[in-house]
């Protein structure tokens, strides 16, 4: 490997640092009692109890002056001043910790720990008065920290492609992020918390899967040696957690990672998080309601304000959501009325529309091309879509009113899918005849299709109770109460190729 010249000069850093007898890497434990953001929100007014302090985090700045010193420590919720006097750090006559490392061989992004008291400088900064200094790891590459002049930020960590491959160095040096992952965390929590208090069993269902099912979406296969057979990474929990439901159980929910081997962009990752809720006795107008009231409180749990920025759209979680039907919402952005076409007739409307279809897509498959090209943008408030056609939705009951419509709904936000919730099908025969549909589809190309679950279709010969189910993307969620436009910014390790060296 090739170094350059500031991590050669790291490197014989750490050797001077060995030489003087000083361990960069020591294995003891170094005992942490507060932090920096808890030093800035309480000393003012509890000055006795920061008597005593001892912190540790990554230099990030220092200014040395003589034998006195101000540096800068940043630990995981912020920064905080330091200052070093040489004489109080080394009372003894052997200045060398100040001298020859602090001085000389500490590098800004190394890692220390200090113990000290916390004072307020002459104009007016909360500090910490250091009385013991010790390095905890010596870092041997250097931090990309931007440098500011004439108020104008320069060098600047901000390339996109280096900050998903190096997210560790993202996370240091640009403290917004960490801000976007602390409320991903929150919002988990808030909507794990609104379930549990409903009395809603969290589960896990397997990753891997002999059958990709639960979802329109081409999977990815792997093979198991010692079973000798074909896996599949789940393309979504839903069979699953319906089988629990035929167990016995009420209500069900799971944060499953799941995986689908299709297309990347700004809101596509090939790993992604979804909740999937089941709720026995219930249907799809019941779950509008409750998914409403939980988005609700989420954001007035982790944002206190049901109003967030996207962009430049101001999005009202407050207020009732919008309801309109799949193919209403489709004739009022075309002029055209879908309802009642058989495929060839929606292929015709979907060439006179310019929406590029071909020979392996089916009639649901088409409708929903004309519907994201058409419909999609307009939808900016919180939006129901509901009432999808039999052919686009085989885990899905039968409208009440329309045998020709299931009891469907998709959540659009901003102009994207954000929830997909059915009244689940739990009539076994009818969904033995919806997959062998879609085995028709998978025949014909469409590389999306479901395949047939024998063992799903027995449990349900064993009685499921009407139920109501959802899938609440939360990726996308994230994305849009943190104001981000790529699902990359919300994920820690978003996937990319391999880096070119």
């Amino acid at each position: 490997m090739e170094l350059n010249e500031q991590q050669l000069q790291r490197r014989q850093s750490l050797q001077a640092i060995r030489d003087l007898g000083i361990d960069p890497y020591p294995p003891q434990p170094f005992e942490v009692n507060v932090t920096a953001d808890e030093i800035r929100e309480h000393y003012e007014n509890d000055k006795l109890n920061y008597k005593n302090v001892s912190i540790a985090g990554r230099l990030m700045r220092r200014r040395i002056m003589g034998k006195a010193s101000f540096a800068e420590l940043q630990d995981d919720t912020g920064r905080i001043q330091l200052y070093i006097n040489r004489d109080e750090i080394c009372p003894d006559e052997d200045k060398s910790l100040y001298n020859d490392v602090f001085k000389k061989h500490l590098d800004i992004g190394d890692i220390i720990g200090v113990t000290g008291y916390v004072f307020t400088t002459q104009v007016g900064e909360i500090s910490i008065h250091v009385t013991s200094l010790k390095l905890l790891c010596k870092t041997l590459n250097p931090l990309p920290m931007p440098k500011e002049v004439d108020g104008k930020v320069y060098d600047a960590f901000t390339d996109p492609e280096q900050r998903y491959r190096m997210r560790y160095v993202d996370l240091i040096v640009n403290p917004q992020v960490r801000e976007i992952f602390l409320v991903r965390s929150r919002v988990i929590g808030a909507m794990r918390d609104f379930l549990i208090q409903r009395g809603y069993l969290e589960v896990e269902t397997p990753v891997l899967q002999p059958i990709p099912g639960g979802a329109a979406a081409k999977p990815f296969i792997t093979h198991h040696n010692a079973l000798d057979i074909p896996l599949y990474l789940r393309v979504a929990n839903e069979l699953y957690l319906k089988r629990l439901i035929v167990g016995g159980f009420r209500g069900v929910f799971e944060f499953a990672k799941d995986f689908r081997n299709e297309g990347m962009d700004r809101t596509h990752n090939p790993e992604f998080t979804q909740m999937e809720l089941y709720v026995a006795y219930q249907d799809y107008n019941w779950m509008m309601d409750l998914t409403e009231q939980m988005l609700r409180e989420i954001c007035t749990k982790v944002l206190d304000t049901t109003s967030v920025m996207l962009g430049n759209n101001e999005i009202e979680f407050g207020e009732p959501f919008a309801r309109m039907t799949l193919f209403g919402a489709i004739e009022k952005y075309t002029g055209k009325n879908l309802h009642g076409l058989n495929e060839s007739e929606i292929r015709s409307v979907a060439k006179e529309l310019k929406v590029e279809v071909d020979e392996s897509m089916g009639a649901g498959k088409m409708i929903d091309e004309i519907f994201g090209a058409y419909v999609e943008k307009h939808l900016i408030q919180p939006t129901f879509i509901k009432d999808y056609p039999v052919s686009m939705s085989p885990l899905t009951k039968k409208h009440r009113e329309d045998p020709t419509l299931t009891e469907r709904f998709e959540l659009i936000i901003n102009g994207k899918e954000i929830a997909n919730c059915y009244s689940e099908l739990n009539d076994p025969i009818d969904q033995r005849e919806r997959f062998e549909e879609q085995a028709k589809l998978l025949d014909r190309g469409d590389e999306e299709a479901m395949f047939i679950d024998e063992d799903f279709l027995r449990s349900l010969e064993y009685g499921m109770p009407p139920t109501a189910g959802i899938g609440i993307g939360i990726d996308r969620l994230v994305m849009m109460l943190t104001n981000q436009a790529s699902i990359q910014e919300v994920l820690f390790f978003p996937q990319m190729r391999p880096e070119r060296r």
